[in-house]
C-alpha cells in the first residue's frame, strides 16, 4: 500500500566492487539540486554490516548483524541514535528486544506465535526509563489461501488490512483505522495488477487522494518506477516521481 509510491526523482545505482557492494542514491529536490548517499555492504569474519551510508549532511548510518547461535541474531543499528537488538526465533515464536545504548533511555521489545494454521498473534511494548511504558500493542494475522487479514490496536485505536489474490495478475487490498470518536478515521483501497507491459499499482485514500504507479523490470539490473499522484477533488494538479534503480 505504501511501497514504489513517491513524488521524488531519484536514482539508485549498484555496484559490486570484489567482495563490497556499493550504492550511491542520489535525489533532486523541488529546487533543482541533486543530493547523493554513497553506502556499502559487506561481511568478515561471520559480521555484516548491512549498511554503511554516508548522507550528504555529513552524517552516516550503521546497520550490523551477527549471528551467534542458531536462532539467534545480535543486531546494531547506528546514526542519529545507537540501537542494540537482539531477536530470537525458535519454530513458530519470534521474539525481539532493542536498547537504546546512546541515550540510555528506551527499551521495547516485540514478539509473535503463530497459535494454528495461518493464525499468528503478537505484541509490541516500549518502556522510557524516565517516564514508564510509552507504547503497548497487540495484533492478529489470518491467512488462508489467497486471503489475508490483519488487525492490530494500541487499546485507542484500531488498525485492519485486507488482501485477495484475486489469480496470478490481480491483487486487491485495503488499510483503515479505526477508534471510538472516528469510527471511519482513514481508509485506503488499493490494487496491484501485472500488466505485460509492466506492474501497474494504483490506490485511493478517504481524505481525497489517489495515486498510481507503474513499475517496469527492462532487465535483471534495471528497474524504473513511475508514479503519480493528485487530490480527487483537482486531478489536474498531478504531483509526479521518477525512481531508477540500476
Amino acid at each position: 500500500m505504501t511501497d514504489d509510491y513517491t513524488t521524488q526523482f531519484s536514482l539508485k545505482c549498484k555496484k559490486n566492487a570484489g567482495p563490497v557492494a556499493v550504492t550511491i542514491e542520489s535525489n533532486r529536490s523541488s529546487s533543482g539540486s541533486i543530493t547523493s548517499k554513497v553506502g556499502t555492504k559487506f561481511s568478515y569474519a561471520g559480521l555484516k554490516f548491512d549498511k554503511f551510508q554516508f548522507k550528504p549532511d555529513g552524517s552516516y548510518a550503521l546497520e550490523t548483524s551477527l549471528s551467534p547461535f542458531n536462532g539467534t541474531l545480535m543486531t546494531f543499528k547506528g546514526g542519529k541514535g545507537s540501537d542494540l537488538g537482539l531477536q530470537y526465533t525458535k519454530g513458530n515464536f519470534l521474539a525481539t528486544g532493542t536498547l537504546d545504548v546512546k541515550d540510555m533511555q528506551k527499551i521495547s521489545a516485540t514478539a509473535s506465535l503463530g497459535v494454528a494454521s495461518g493464525i499468528s498473534i503478537g505484541g509490541d511494548a516500549a518502556y522510557k526509563f524516565k517516564a514508564g511504558f510509552s507504547g503497548f500493542n497487540l495484533g492478529a494475522t489470518y491467512s488462508t489461501g489467497p486471503i489475508c487479514a490483519t488487525v492490530g490496536s494500541n487499546l485507542s485505536q484500531v488498525n485492519a488490512g485486507f488482501l485477495y489474490k484475486v489469480n496470478d495478475y490481480l491483487t486487491l487490498a485495503s488499510s483503515s483505522s479505526h477508534s471510538k470518536d472516528n469510527p471511519m478515521d482513514f481508509v485506503t483501497v488499493g490494487g496491484h495488477y501485472k500488466a505485460p507491459f509492466g506492474d501497474v499499482k494504483a490506490k485511493v485514500t478517504s481524505d481525497g487522494n489517489i495515486s498510481a504507479c507503474i513499475k517496469k523490470n527492462l532487465d535483471s539490473k534495471v528497474t524504473i518506477t513511475l508514479s503519480g499522484s493528485a487530490p480527487t477533488s483537482d486531478l489536474s494538479n498531478i504531483k509526479y516521481g521518477l525512481g531508477i534503480v540500476m
